[in-house]
């Protein structure tokens, strides 16, 4: 009962530190409701439709917060700008979250998602005819995971993956930036760790290496990926060696460290100057992208 308590109480408080920052950049193309048959029952989605939409990928995106927190209404104003900036047309994807749905029930929604847009783009917001997957964090895991783990037929779709300050293997990884980046900023190495366990609750990190893309022996499979990572953030380092692995794998990396932000900056800070040349950074690599 305790777990559960503070899990509600950090959703509230997230839900509402991602007004307080998007307050003033609310604008964009307002979310419209979507219904995503699945083998587990109906998911949640939000369809959000891009000035260029005919021009670019479907931006496919699952939200971060630690697989535990996070919602459609956490990152609306940050779907409404990448809407907005990029063109594309934005579909949310409202996975369920542990400690009520434990490890693998995000992996398996993001993939079955993943799927289910592929198959219905025609019946969908306006794109070119392809996917991008995308994601924050948490949702940057679920990202690479879901392309990873994309049947034939979904992966001829993937033009590319975004993944976003993501988490690509368990804290017990040695990375430095766990250390180094422990605390003074809102992600510390103490809520990454009570994420993960929270998630896997009581599974074996050994037993879900779904959840670990770093290790994936898949990687040679990707589509181009663009990632980014935040110097104030104890993902940093397994996040740039994620990058580093793909690129060694033979896949085209696009790969930015943003030295003056904190994790959160993407999705979580409104319309700063970083994220300003985040969308950028977005922009130019989705025009060079091609249907696969």
């Amino acid at each position: 009962m305790q777990q559960l308590l503070r899990v509600h109480a950090f959703r509230w408080w997230y839900r509402l530190a991602s007004y307080l920052a998007w307050r003033k950049h609310r604008s964009g193309p307002t979310g419209s409701p979507l219904t995503i048959a699945t083998a587990n029952g109906e998911l949640s989605a939000r369809t959000y439709i891009g000035p260029r939409g005919n021009e670019r990928p479907l931006l496919v995106y699952f939200h971060g917060g630690g697989w535990l927190i996070g919602d459609l209404n956490s990152h609306d104003y940050c779907c409404r700008a990448l809407a907005r900036h990029t063109g594309c047309s934005v579909v949310a994807i409202d996975y369920r979250l542990a400690p009520e749905h434990p490890y693998p029930a995000a992996h398996d929604d993001c993939l079955a998602a993943t799927h289910w847009l592929a198959e219905s783009l025609p019946s969908l917001p306006p794109c070119d005819g392809s996917l991008v997957i995308a994601g924050d964090s948490a949702g940057g895991n679920l990202a690479v995971c879901s392309a990873l783990e994309a049947d034939d037929r979904a992966s001829k779709k993937i033009a590319g993956v975004l993944s976003i300050y993501p988490v690509t293997d368990y804290y017990d990884a040695d990375f430095g930036s766990y250390t180094e980046r422990a605390t003074g900023q809102m992600l510390t190495r103490d809520l990454m760790q009570w994420f993960w366990d929270s998630y896997l609750a009581g599974t074996r990190p050994e037993d879900a290496m779904r959840a670990r893309p770093l290790l994936s022996d898949r990687l040679p499979q990707l589509p181009p990926l663009l990632l980014v990572t935040a110097e104030r953030d104890p993902l940093r380092d397994e996040g740039a060696a994620l990058a580093q692995r793909v690129r060694d794998a033979g896949v085209p990396v696009d790969y930015s460290h943003y030295g003056d932000a904190e994790h959160g900056f993407a999705c979580s800070e409104g319309e700063t100057p970083d994220f300003l040349a985040f969308v950028d950074q977005v922009n130019a690599w989705l025009a060079g992208l091609s249907p696969r």
